[in-house]
């Protein structure tokens, strides 16, 4: 995808976002000076729009250190909005790289059911392989049948090996079998598909630890990643996910998807500024080829409304 392509992908799969950052923030400066009133309403503004009270603080907070008089316009409010979404996000924008040796880099992706993670696993194998790595998948979701299939519908389109077993099986043992297979073959990454049940976190728990133990036996530094995937159009529902998975699983980074059609966009500056885990992806679309690292400034620009 050329890189006209994607920022216009960007620009629409935000759109939602912006328009509901700009309406936010519409009208709250120009008249009078920016006393603390006038802050409060920016800041809740912020809040409102899904960046979260810490990035709206820091928003705020740099408004006040601006000592800035009734001159600024809206426009001028958004781009001060947006070099600090910029900010916050240059920190975070990691894109995930195969560096491990031995190979393979083995990546572990978690998420609750309905995230869009079986879909993502397939984007992010193309991605790999548009890089010209090897990938193989293993189907670690053994409690719905539904998943397996859908990963085996994904392998075959992508042409890749995959390594499941039968519904309800020990996800450890799938684990183990593909874990074992893309050593001796020489393949550069396994990605492993996870249970998403968040009903019993201690079940997925001892399930996850189990996971890891057979993966660390067989080499000491798997899992390389762990990956969550989540939502935007959960809004503030995603960041109860990186709690809850962040304690469970150890995530050590995230990818986001659905951003394409929300208003919630701006989610993921929260998560940004709240949890400071890589950002390694974004999806923005449906296709196989709309999930992509970012420009951390560009995006900035796009969720503020002000990208020309």
């Amino acid at each position: 995808m050329s890189d006209a392509s994607w920022s216009d992908r960007l620009l629409g799969g935000f759109k939602q976002t912006s328009d509901r950052l700009t309406s936010n923030l519409g009208g709250l400066v120009g008249k009078t000076k920016l006393d603390a009133g006038t802050l409060d309403e920016i800041e809740d503004a912020l809040i409102a729009s899904d960046l979260g009270p810490r990035a709206a603080a820091r928003i705020r907070a740099r408004l006040e250190e601006g000592r800035y008089d009734a001159g600024l316009t809206d426009e001028g409010l958004r781009e001060i909005v947006a070099e600090e979404i910029a900010v916050i996000l240059r920190k975070v924008a990691k894109p995930l790289d195969i560096t491990a040796f031995p190979r393979p880099q083995v990546i572990l992706v978690i998420g609750v059911n309905g995230s869009g993670k079986t879909t993502t696993i397939a984007k992010l194998a193309h991605v790999f392989q548009e890089q010209d790595y090897g990938v193989m998948l293993a189907a670690g979701d053994t409690f719905r049948a539904a998943a397996i299939g859908q990963l085996r519908v994904w392998a075959d389109r992508l042409g890749v090996p995959i390594v499941a077993g039968a519904e309800g099986g020990d996800p450890a043992s799938v684990v183990f079998d593909a874990l074992k297979s893309a050593t001796e073959t020489g393949i550069d990454t396994l990605i492993v598909d996870t249970a998403g049940r968040l009903q019993n976190k201690r079940e997925l728990m001892d399930e996850l630890a189990k996971v890891r133990r057979v993966l660390g036996r067989m080499n000491p530094e798997a899992p390389h990643d762990v990956v969550l995937v989540l939502d935007a159009t959960n809004g503030q529902n995603a960041l109860q996910q990186i709690e809850t998975f962040r304690e469970v699983a150890g995530v050590t980074g995230l990818i986001m998807t659905k951003l394409d059609g929300t208003a919630r966009g701006g989610v993921l500056v929260a998560a940004a500024e709240q949890y400071g885990l890589p950002i390694h992806a974004i999806g923005v679309g449906e296709t196989i080829d709309d999930l992509r690292a970012f420009d951390p400034d560009l995006l900035a620009r796009v969720i503020a409304g002000v990208f020309r």
